[in-house]
């Protein structure tokens, strides 16, 4: 089972899911699933469009905002505005959820919608460090 790490009380991340993972977080409120992962980055990973049939088949919307490195001006500002639309809270994950993580908290920089301490904070109380991130 993949853990799910709460940032706040709309947003959380997650390492890789695997599609039973989908149904489970259909059933503890999420939404949104927001894919940060570009296909074929390992073997073993669920594409996005199986992803996307599992969100369908539990009720949920999935985006794709695949990122590799660090994110772009693009998928950031992508990445905020599948949040600020979605119909409650989102679930993103990567392969370990960082770059899911940044690319939000980038997102949520650049908007005003949390100071860069705040964000500091929420993501060292989810498991990463976004102290470099958001100089």
């Amino acid at each position: 089972m993949t853990e799910f790490r709460r940032v706040t009380d709309a947003f959380a991340t997650s390492p890789q899911i695997e599609l039973a993972d989908v149904a489970r977080a259909a059933q503890e409120g999420y939404r949104l699933l927001i894919s940060n992962r570009p296909d074929g980055e390992t073997p073993d990973q669920p594409s996005a469009a199986q992803v996307a049939e599992a969100a369908a088949a539990a009720g949920l919307a999935f985006r794709h905002i695949p990122v590799q490195g660090g994110p772009t001006p693009g998928q950031v500002d992508a990445m905020r505005q599948a949040v600020a639309e979605a119909d409650g809270p989102v679930l993103a994950f990567c392969r370990s959820g960082t770059r899911s993580i940044v690319t939000w908290a980038l997102g949520q920089a650049a908007s005003g919608a949390h100071p860069r301490d705040e964000l500091v904070g929420l993501g060292r109380a989810a498991g990463y460090d976004l102290s470099g991130v958001l100089g």
